[in-house]
């Protein structure tokens, strides 16, 4: 099918495009209030794997604030759970592993999985939200990061210090780096199985790379990026890297294979792509707490992200992590209706300027 809007897709190509395409991470979630009616009726875990029901929480955005592609539902720690581990979605607390990777044996324990069977429901959600979508806009598929997967699998839950994964890389190397490979193939079979299922693009969330020092960023995290990248079965779709906090790994991560690289708020769009030149599209990066300002400051700041990016190919407007569980929806809808005017303004002037020189 034929998507009417393909700005994203141009985009992450970089490809021309007439305006500035937007879609906001974590936009199927709390802050929509169509989104929490459902939810009251169904736990996460059961939404998630619900496809009808994860379809229509995709869906939403693009019903309710019109970004220019939908994200499947879905949570990062199904691989952990369809590898073999235990998981619960604690209210107040987050997730939770009963038990968390600590040996050799905890880790011989972790099978490898097929995604077409043991996460099905993934699989039939997207084909689900494709049928709804009808071409509207694309769809993207998702997983986390090996390193962030495993920084979970170790600590069984959400951490301040993350003193356990720490512990357990620099006594358990070799371990470690075993575990990091299994669970590699394991995010390339499932990001492959989406693409075969109608995603259109999907992007690795690494969003605990930040913990590690350059040096251990590049052992532990970017090699597996690497790896996964390299084993996705995928003809034209793009591959999308969000790696969170790691100013000093940017250069490195251009080079990993990604279509597109998102950034965090902490980052100048500008300065960063004049470093990494046209090796990627880039995507990003307003701070998500700048949506609680008035509508007035929204626009300022989205402005000068736009500005400092500039008319080039190869934007991507988002948020630099995901969106609050507190925002109110007519800040999301705000943004993306300025993203899209203020964008032509600076997108068509270019091509007016060689019109006029025609």
């Amino acid at each position: 099918m034929k998507l009417k809007n393909d700005l994203f897709l141009r985009a992450c190509k970089r490809q021309p495009v007439e305006k500035t395409p937007i879609w906001i991470m974590r936009q199927a979630g709390r802050y929509l209030p169509e989104y929490r009616a459902i939810r009251a009726k169904s736990d996460f875990l059961t939404l998630c794997k619900t496809p009808d029901l994860a379809a229509e929480v995709t869906i939403q955005p693009v019903d309710i604030i019109g970004v220019d592609a939908a994200i499947i539902f879905s949570d990062i720690l199904v691989i952990p759970e369809a590898m073999g581990m235990k998981l619960e979605i604690e209210e107040g607390r987050g997730p939770v592993f009963e038990h968390p990777i600590r040996s050799s044996e905890d880790a011989a324990m972790l099978k490898q999985i097929d995604p077409h069977k043991e996460l099905s429901y993934v699989m039939k959600a997207l084909k689900v939200t494709k049928k709804g979508l009808a071409g509207r806009v694309p769809l993207i598929g998702f997983s986390g990061s090996p390193w962030t997967l495993l920084t979970y699998m170790v600590e069984g839950k959400g951490s301040k210090t993350f003193s356990t994964i720490k512990k357990f890389i620099y006594n358990q190397n070799e371990l470690t780096h075993q575990i990091l490979d299994k669970i590699a193939v394991a995010v390339a079979d499932y990001l492959s199985a989406q693409i075969e299922s109608g995603a259109n693009a999907v992007q690795i969330f690494d969003t605990w790379g930040g913990l590690l020092s350059p040096d251990e960023y590049a052992e532990y995290s970017l090699t597996y990026i690497e790896k996964v990248i390299s084993l996705i079965k995928r003809k034209e779709e793009p591959v999308i890297v969000f790696s969170k906090g790691v100013h000093s790994n940017i250069k490195a991560i251009s080079k990993c294979g990604a279509d597109v690289v998102g950034l965090d708020w902490t980052f100048d769009i500008g300065k960063t792509r004049k470093k990494i030149g046209n090796r990627a599209a880039l995507q990003g990066n307003l701070d998500p707490a700048i949506l609680y300002a008035p509508v007035d400051k929204i626009q300022y700041e989205a402005k000068k992200i736009l500005d400092a990016f500039g008319d080039a190919p190869g934007h991507i407007f988002n948020l630099g992590h995901g969106i609050h569980p507190d925002m109110e929806p007519e800040k999301a809808k705000a943004l993306v209706d300025f993203v899209h005017s203020e964008s032509k303004k600076i997108r068509g002037y270019k091509s007016d300027k060689k019109n006029k020189h025609k």
